[in-house]
Order: structure tokens, then sequence, then C-alpha cells
């Protein structure tokens, strides 16, 4: 049985300059891969731009700075431009560039609770079909 939550969240890119540029993102999570979140960035006409990185990170990065190398995550008590308020910063690498953004803090903890009432902290391993994860795994070699 597959669950989704998802959530649609207005994020703000931080570009050099502390330019601010709103945008709109979409988390998903599905109990198909209850390790990882999904962050969909929709930048124009095209196709959104799709990260996807674990839960654990997004989650420990609301309490403290968090990750290494691709994305890394950490709460500040305001945003970029000085206004107070919790934000959650979301730094992502690749090698075409980095983005900065930040994302509203309460939004991404209620978007996170969601998805512990679906798959529970520390029960991802009893959502995942070891025999056919690693029979498909045996179909590509």
């Amino acid at each position: 049985m597959n669950n989704t939550v998802s959530a649609e969240l207005g994020l703000r890119l931080i570009v050099p300059q502390q330019t601010i540029v709103p945008l709109v993102a979409s988390l998903s999570y599905s109990t198909e891969d209850p390790y990882a979140t999904r962050i969909a960035f929709h930048v124009g006409l095209d196709e959104p731009v799709e990260w996807i990185f674990a839960r654990e990170l997004l989650a420990k990065g609301i309490e403290e700075r968090t990750g290494l190398g691709d994305v890394q995550v950490w709460p500040a008590s305001e945003s970029a431009d000085g206004v107070p308020g919790q934000v959650l910063n979301i730094e992502l690498s690749s090698p075409f560039g980095q983005a900065h953004f930040e994302a509203p803090i309460a939004e991404v903890s209620a978007f996170l609770q969601r998805t512990y009432q679906v798959v529970p902290e520390g029960q991802e391993g009893q959502h995942v079909d070891v025999e056919a994860e690693l029979s498909e795994l045996l179909d590509q070699a």
C-alpha cells in the first residue's frame, strides 16, 4: 500500500548580493521510498527541478546545522534580509551550481509530522520490500 504525503511551500531563493526571489516548491514523501523526501522547485514553465534527500536530514536540520556535500540544512531565527522569524535554510550544490533557499520552518515541521504519521521514525525498514529491490537491481545488472 502506497501512502503519499505532500505539501506546497512558498520558498525564497537567496542569490548573491542578498537578492530574494520567491518561488514555489512541492514537498513529497511516499511509503514506496520511506527514507527519502523529494522537493520539486517550480522555476518557470519547464519541468520542476527535483532533489531527493533523506527525511532524517530535513528533520535534523530543523534543530541544528546538518548535512555534508550536496545538501545542507540549518535553522535560523531570522531571514537573510533580517526579518525575524524561524526559517529553514536549505543549501543545494551540484556540478551546475549552488542554490540557497529559505523555507518556513513551521510548514516544513508540519509536513514532517504528517510523514511520521504514515511511517513512524525508525520504522522505515518495515516499508521496504528487500526481495523486490534486490530482484530489480539484479535485473538491471
